[in-house]
């Protein structure tokens, strides 16, 4: 068994680490201070091929593996930048690659390859169902050659950067439904078309990530616009989000190292009582105990991405991955905070900045404790506890 990633991959982490040293820590300090988007950064990423990465080349992708695409954004985010502002762009269309029709296929991917149409939202999550998907109250009622949807969506990041967006509704409701995962559909929605049906408002958080409630008012989609089967949208929707996690691990692990690389710096270089401060045991025991629990939750990142691109089962270790990681992270996040004392609540020296960035990755894109009772139920038999 190999552990070591492939010279092309090297190569590639080396490539996105060049491309982000363009980008450095003003950058994204200034877009904080300015709740802006980085357009420049994305518009980067797109012209140099790494959103595409999991396209496959006939569509004008690079027909990359999952574990490239999350190792791409590792690289983002342990180069001091925020791989979330882009990654749906990445992971979004796999609903489209994988259960689409060959005509969406045909209109939508090549044009998401090459940045001029942008799918990076997508509309699962609603105040009241919270992570219960099966019991969302979107509805999409059919009418001759399509349907009108009702209903609202919260958490739906990115919706004002995108030209689409992806939209889980019910088609039966849940009382109705034979088979609780039956009934919900999955439409692929042209933001710009729907004009006032589609309403976003944005919601002030404590960092920079442009997320919404969007508001759904008789909006009108054809049937051409459903992808795949109408009630299987929860299937397709499970399939998506084992990509999600994966890519998200990467930038969990990527903010990880970032902590633990510049509290390992300034711990060698900050001196107090005349000796660096790394020389005591309670600076350094935490960076090394966040390092080993980074490394690990690597390797199993790395076994849910093999899995995945053997097309083989691994919800259980895509979520253990995105726990493991999460949790490792905030671990190095904490450490960083601690041995970086009042200067690390100031903003010139970023670490305030990706604490809350990784404060997050806790409890989005899945709460860890909801992780936890998956886990207990799938794996040990236990009985369901959410």
């Amino acid at each position: 068994m190999d552990f070591d990633y492939t010279a092309t991959q090297n190569e590639m982490r080396a490539a996105v680490r060049g491309l982000c040293e363009k980008f450095g820590d003003e950058y994204w300090r200034r877009l904080d201070e300015e709740g802006a988007y980085p357009e420049a950064f994305v518009k980067a990423m797109t012209e140099a091929g790494w959103l595409a990465a999991l396209i496959p080349e006939e569509y004008g992708g690079s027909d990359l593996g999952i574990l490239d695409a999350s190792l791409i954004l590792q690289e983002v985010n342990r180069s001091g930048g925020n791989g979330a502002t882009c990654h749906a762009q990445m992971y979004t269309m796999g609903s489209v690659l994988r259960h689409g029709s060959p005509e969406q296929k045909r209109r939508y991917l090549p044009r998401i390859a090459d940045g001029s149409l942008r799918l990076q939202a997508f509309g699962v999550t609603e105040p009241d169902a919270g992570s219960n998907t099966l019991r969302i109250k979107t509805f999409a009622r059919k009418i001759p050659g399509g349907y009108v949807i009702n209903g609202q969506k919260i958490w739906t990041s990115r919706f004002k950067q995108s030209d689409l967006y992806l939209l889980i509704t019910r088609t039966t409701p849940y009382e109705e439904a034979a088979r609780k995962t039956d009934g919900l559909t999955l439409f692929l929605v042209d933001i710009k078309k729907a004009g006032a049906a589609l309403q976003a408002r944005p919601i002030r958080t404590m960092l920079n990530h442009h997320t919404n409630q969007v508001f759904i008012d008789n909006l009108e989609v054809a049937d051409e616009d459903r992808i795949g089967e109408e009630g299987k949208g929860f299937y397709y929707l499970l399939d998506s989000l084992n990509a999600e996690r994966i890519i998200a691990t990467g930038e969990i692990l990527g903010n990880g190292q970032w902590m633990v690389e510049r509290a390992s710096r300034y711990s060698s270089e900050r001196v107090v009582f005349d000796r660096p401060i790394g020389a005591n045991q309670g600076v350094q025991f935490p960076i090394a105990k966040a390092h080993m629990n980074l490394e690990a939750a690597e390797l199993m990142r790395n076994k849910a991405a093999a899995l995945f691109d053997a097309g083989r089962p691994c919800g259980p270790e895509s979520n253990m991955a995105k726990y493991l990681a999460s949790e490792a992270a905030w671990e190095a996040a904490e450490a960083a905070m601690t041995a970086y004392g009042g200067f690390g609540v100031a903003c010139e020296y970023d670490i305030e900045r990706k604490w809350k960035e990784t404060r997050l990755f806790r409890t989005a894109p899945i709460a860890n404790n909801l992780v936890v009772a998956q886990v207990a139920q799938h794996q040990l038999g236990m009985p369901r506890s959410y």
